[in-house]
């Protein structure tokens, strides 16, 4: 096989891939995981059963890999700078940005909203969690190196509790109807904006 050939494969082998993460992504998000099958997600995509399994070994990798695909898309679309390794400190767009984003990822969507049980545990799981903590943890050092962030706290202990608090602020939202209580959100906010602020001594 020439190399010509082989990245030709090559690329047709991810673009395969891609549509059966694409059509995952709508049959896991309408009927959810028990209502969804591999072999009609394989056959929207334009494949056989047994070619969707050349890609991903069970129903279960299909889905755990179509959540983090669809749980990355959000991340990309509502955090670039978060998930490039800056922060200006605004808690508030952060949240607004995912909340604006949630609609095309109706899977993350899924997820989130509680609509698959325990679901939820797993996105600290997920690789797309992953890129999002290491970007958060180097926004945080790069703030005490410019002076902007709290020199006194551990940025990757400080990224996991605030990644708890902002998943744990869109369950909430979205499983009470889809808006956000004026009075919780600027609270919240309130308090994650405090933590990471310097004093005026510190700065």
């Amino acid at each position: 096989m020439t190399n010509a050939t082989l990245d030709l494969a090559l690329g047709k082998g991810a673009r395969t891939r891609q549509a059966l993460l694409d059509e995952a992504i709508t049959q896991f998000a309408t009927v959810g995981r028990r209502g969804a099958s591999v072999a009609s997600i394989a056959r929207e995509a334009g494949l056989t059963p047994s070619a969707a399994y050349v890609y991903f070994s069970s129903k279960q990798a299909l889905f755990e890999a179509a959540v983090d695909a669809d749980a990355a898309g959000l991340m990309a679309d509502a955090l670039p700078e978060l998930m490039g390794g800056t922060f200006d400190g605004n808690f508030g767009r952060v949240f607004s940005r995912l909340l604006r984003a949630l609609p095309a990822h109706p899977l993350a969507r899924r997820i989130l909203a509680g609509e698959e049980g325990t679901g939820t545990e797993r996105l600290n799981l997920l690789p797309a969690e992953a890129r999002l903590h290491a970007g958060l943890t180097r926004a945080l050092r790069r703030g005490q190196a410019e002076a902007t962030v709290r020199r006194d706290i551990d940025p990757e202990t400080f990224a996991v509790g605030v990644e708890a608090i902002v998943i744990a602020l869109i369950i909430a939202i979205l499983q009470t109807g889809g808006e956000a209580d004026p009075r919780s959100s600027a609270g919240v906010l309130a308090v994650l904006e405090a933590s990471i602020r310097p004093a005026p001594l510190d700065r």
